[in-house]
């Protein structure tokens, strides 16, 4: 595999990404809608020992419908969301899909969750699983 790049709007934070990610999930949720400024926010998980990262991160600590936090990082510079690490998933990074320098050959997200928070207009990703809430 090769290495597969991404950062912030102003490239202040820069990543590796040492594996593939092993999941996508797109993510309906109000906290994801406000954070990202869309409809959603789509998700990319990648072990934490296979993400590298230079410069940093802001943090806003969020808490879930679990109410264990949820550690959202973002550049101080630009604002944008850079990645999400959660309490409850130790080990893990979530990576904002569209800090990507490319989307080539990453596949469509397999999950959607908060599907209950949806746009009602909006088309959902055809053949993944779907969640009115977090399994």
């Amino acid at each position: 595999m090769q290495h597969r790049t991404g950062g912030c709007l102003c490239g202040a934070v820069r990543y590796v990404l040492k594996s593939e990610p092993h999941t996508s999930a797109i993510c309906h949720c109000t906290h994801c809608q406000k954070q990202s400024g869309s409809l959603f926010s789509i998700n990319l998980f990648v072990n934490e020992a296979d993400y590298e990262q230079r410069g940093q991160t802001m943090v806003f600590e969020d808490k879930g419908d679990s109410g264990q936090p949820s550690y959202r990082h973002f550049c101080g510079h630009c604002g944008s969301p850079v990645i999400t690490k959660v309490a409850m998933m130790p080990g893990q990074v979530i990576v904002k899909a569209g800090t990507l320098d490319s989307l080539d050959g990453i596949q469509p997200p397999q999950t959607e969750i908060y599907t209950d928070r949806a746009a009602g207009w909006l088309e959902l990703v055809q053949g993944a699983r779907r969640f009115a809430r977090s399994p």
